[in-house]
């Protein structure tokens, strides 16, 4: 069901390249009729299901590696869109990162560095829960943190001009290439939530104490900042999004579709790589059947079977 386009439009959450977008123009929340909560969240159950078993073909067939990244406002729901639907797949091929602000090691290097560290092997599948993309977001927001970078030419704000976000732009495409090209599949998650919404969740985090450690009066400092945001990841996207990187605006505020859009994209785009199994040629089928006779001959406790002693015939001598 994941793959029924009247069900989840792909095309509608697709941000096409080169094409300049506006946030107004994609959907906060679910629009359509198919759906309910209920019918949402057994689809997402099956999905997962068929996600593991294209996680195990991958990690089988071993050329391509998967890079997830998740971007979006705070409360917009990334935290739960990876427990819900990476729930299904095997944790052992399969990493989760989430950026804070960089720390003073981490700045001596350029903004991918820590990154960089974090890519997936090959058969493997990593999630990064923010990403460089908030080296073009949060500090196009507030562009003195820039300076910290220490950047060669760059010594004050008026360097940090439109030229240099310009070259940002290109150096993730640039770095996005390479990482594709060397057999990376990367699929950037937009969560768009609306700012009704944010405040309604904020106000829940709030008012129940298991939710008071997710509220940080910082969240509610750089909501003020609301339309910047907007705008730097309307910029972002329309300058990033691309063929071999793709970005797709999830509606948000019902957390139930959105969570089902993740999985269906991720289900279609991998299908997309025509991932198999090795295949097995004569001569190892052969020394499968050999080592499938070797296990036959062990007995119950795993070590072979000791050749029968034959029997001695005791000879009388018939007077």
């Amino acid at each position: 069901m994941l793959s029924d386009e009247k069900l989840i439009s792909i095309k509608k959450l697709y941000a096409k390249p080169g094409k300049k977008i506006s946030l107004k123009d994609y959907d906060t929340k679910y629009t359509g009729k198919q759906l309910n909560r209920k019918d949402a969240e057994q689809l997402l159950d099956t999905g997962r299901k068929h996600l593991a078993e294209i996680q195990d073909k991958l990690y089988a067939h071993n050329q391509y590696s998967v890079l997830i990244i998740f971007q979006a406002m705070d409360a917009a729901g990334k935290d739960g869109a990876v427990k819900h639907i990476m729930s299904g797949f095997n944790p052992l091929g399969v990493k989760v990162y989430s950026f804070k602000a960089p720390n003073s090691h981490e700045l001596d290097h350029d903004f991918f560095w820590r990154h960089n560290l974090a890519m997936p092997a090959r058969g493997e599948i990593a999630i990064h829960n923010r990403s460089h993309y908030e080296n073009v977001l949060v500090t196009k927001v507030h562009p003195e943190w820039i300076l910290n970078e220490n950047i060669p030419g760059v010594d004050s704000l008026k360097d940090i001009n439109k030229a240099f976000w310009d070259m940002r732009y290109k150096q993730i495409t640039r770095f996005e290439k390479n990482l594709t090209e060397n057999g990376t599949i990367i699929l950037k998650f937009f969560l768009h939530v609306s700012k009704k919404e944010q405040k309604k969740r904020f106000l829940e985090r709030i008012d129940d104490p298991s939710k008071n450690w997710k509220f940080s009066l910082s969240d509610l400092k750089e909501r003020a900042y609301w339309d910047d945001y907007q705008k730097v990841y309307e910029e972002a996207i329309s300058e990033t999004s691309k063929e071999h990187a793709p970005w797709f605006i999830i509606p948000a505020d019902d957390k139930w579709y959105a969570r089902l859009a993740i999985a269906a994209v991720i289900y279609r785009e991998f299908g997309k790589l025509k991932l198999s199994y090795p295949t097995v040629t004569d001569s190892q089928k052969a020394e499968l059947q050999k080592a499938r006779l070797h296990l036959m001959a062990e007995n119950g406790n795993g070590k072979d079977k000791p050749q029968e002693k034959r029997k001695k015939v005791k000879v009388v001598a018939l007077d």
